[in-house]
């Protein structure tokens, strides 16, 4: 159970230890002279123009604009903003000098997708490089922990093993669940009332919540499953969740949404299992002073 507060009591009725060794994810740009402008397949050599390009701020590799400073140091554009206007090497004011010979370099040049060391293995252009990168799909992944403000990204597995040591998220094993969730005092709604648990099935993770807000005016109460990975993948799956109680009962049915969605993006979207409270309190029984959730949900692989 990963919890935004202590006002959610997650009772599972299952529990398996389920672990993922962290990724490492590093990896250093290398790049190569050359004038085609697709991407292709391959690994650039590393030069003597890595040095030049490389910002002495970040390491990365500068590209238009690239600042220098009077006596000739050069500094990429995101860096110069950092460094308030002093060059830091000589501290000499930066202003806005232009290095217009080292940018014709970095036009000239290929570079590899900077998620290569995840797998890309395309070569560009800087100028589609960019664009590449912005939709590449093996760029990382953030973190889907909704309960505090977190900004870890990595690929899958790295994801995982973070989800389980930092943030004490529950992992379990299998494509069935039946979950309850306990709140002692329903009439009190906080938008930040939210839990997260991982189900590893198929190969793959999903991210199920359970959250409460204000819908508008009106508390709710919602459940939703997201993919540890892209759209493709998770459009090959299905899956229902199930509420009930006092011989009614509540179903929905629908295609995971990859993390690549924002948590708050699929919640806004109402993408997920809704129950007002009153509803929820009807389920729970007794004197409507405690909400009793059971939550029960199936995961399965569509048939292509």
């Amino acid at each position: 159970m990963g919890p935004g507060g202590n006002i959610f009591q997650d009772v599972s009725e299952s529990r398996a230890d389920f672990g993922v060794k962290s990724a490492n994810i590093e990896g250093r740009s290398c790049l190569r002279l050359c004038g085609s402008a697709g991407g292709r397949h391959g690994l650039a050599s590393n030069s003597a123009v890595h040095d030049l390009l490389e910002c002495p701020v970040c390491l990365g590799i500068m590209h238009p604009p690239i600042h220098q400073c009077p006596n000739g140091h050069t500094i990429c554009v995101v860096c110069k903003s950092k460094v308030q206007n002093s060059c830091p090497i000589c501290r000499q004011e930066l202003g806005n000098i232009r290095c217009l010979a080292l940018e014709k370099v970095a036009e000239s040049i290929e570079l590899p997708c900077k998620y290569h060391y995840l797998g890309c293995h395309e070569i560009f252009p800087y100028h589609s490089r960019i664009r590449h990168e912005e939709n590449c799909k093996y760029r990382g992944y953030n973190c889907p922990y909704a309960g505090t403000e977190c900004y870890v990204t990595g690929d899958i597995p790295f994801l995982v093993a973070h989800l389980k040591t930092d943030h004490n998220v529950d992992m379990h094993d299998g494509s069935t669940f039946n979950h309850r969730y306990v709140k002692p005092n329903p009439h009190e709604i906080e938008n930040a009332t939210w839990m997260l648990t991982i189900f590893n099935c198929f190969g793959y993770q999903f991210c199920l919540h359970f959250e409460a807000f204000h819908l508008g005016m009106a508390p709710v109460y919602m459940a939703f499953l997201r993919f540890m990975g892209d759209e493709n993948d998770a459009s090959k799956f299905s899956y229902s969740l199930e509420v009930g109680g006092n011989g009614r009962k509540l179903k929905w049915q629908g295609v995971p949404r990859s993390i690549r969605d924002s948590h708050k993006t699929v919640r806004d979207s109402l993408d997920g299992l809704i129950i007002t409270r009153n509803i929820g309190l009807f389920f729970s029984g007794g004197d409507r002073k405690e909400l009793k959730l059971k939550v029960a949900g199936r995961i399965w692989r569509e048939q292509s």
